[in-house]
Order: C-alpha cells, then structure tokens, then sequence
C-alpha cells in the first residue's frame, strides 16, 4: 500500500479536540505538516498549539498517535512546534461554522483600544439568536481561549473563541 500525505489526513480528520468535541484537531488547525519518512516506515505529525501552555495539547498527541496505530501506521511521531504561533487565522471555515453550531462564536478581528489591558472584541454575534447586541462578561471562559459573552437579546450566555 502507497502511504499518502491525503491518507494520513483523512485519518487525523477523524481526531477531535478533546475541549471542544465538535472541532477535529485540523479544523483547528493545531495540524501544521505530515511528514511520511519511508526509509523508516515512520508518520511525524508536526502540531501547534493554540497556546504554548494548552492543557489539551498532551490528549491531542495521544490522540494523533491511537488514530494512526489503529489504522495500522505503528511507527508515529508527533512534533510540537511553536514557531509561528498558532492564530485563529488556522481555524478552518468548517471548523467556524461548528463551532457556531455548537453555541461558540467564532473569532473575528479585534478592536484594540491602546487604554484597555486586553482587546475587547465589538460587534460578537450571539450564537443563539444572531443579535450582536452582546457585552463581554469576563475576559475568561471555560477554557484559557475563550471569553464569556452575554447576548443582551436574548439573555443567553456563550463562549466567544478569542482571536490571536
């Protein structure tokens, strides 16, 4: 069997993120590179995280590593680099689209404010109703890349997947 950079992918396509289950590690974008090394019979899996203390990252590894073995793919490596830094930039339009569905707003662009100790992002829209007639209710949510949100409309709370 040919082993092939869209075969790898098509397995990593089925490795979820274990903070946010709807989101697969490539529509992420923590998946930077594949590389198949023959000569050795080896898959490297080159990742980033989406902070360079992310608790998930280590669940991610074992994760990649379980999908491609049981797949058949026994020698795997997987290398974490951190240059460049992961951006929401990476995030897929599927994986916006999820997480959308999934009651997260998506990152957008920030507006900085040069008085402010963090960026508010304006203008979020409520993943529940669409308005974005929204206020920020803390900088921090469930998990260090996200914020709290509060829809003004209809008074639901969410998560908003803080860009960087």
């Amino acid at each position: 069997m040919t082993i092939t950079k869209d075969t790898i992918y098509e397995i990593l396509d089925q490795v979820c993120d274990p903070e946010i289950p709807v989101l697969t590690v490539r529509d992420l974008g923590v998946i930077r590179d594949v590389i198949i090394h023959h000569e050795y019979e080896q898959i490297e899996v080159i990742i980033t995280p989406t902070y360079s203390g992310c608790p998930a990252m280590n669940t991610i590894e074992i994760n990649i590593k379980a999908a491609l073995q049981e797949a058949g793919f026994n020698a795997v490596k997987v290398t974490t680099i951190l240059s460049p830094p992961w951006t929401t930039d990476w995030l897929t339009e599927n994986g916006r689209r999820k997480l959308k569905e999934y009651g997260i707003a998506p990152p957008q662009e920030k507006s900085f404010d040069k008085n402010a100790l963090f960026a508010e992002e304006k203008n979020i829209e409520c993943p529940h109703c669409g308005s974005t007639n929204t206020r920020m209710v803390s900088q921090f949510g469930s998990t260090a890349c996200k914020a709290m949100y509060q829809c003004k409309d209809c008074l639901e709370p969410f998560d908003y997947f803080k860009c960087h």
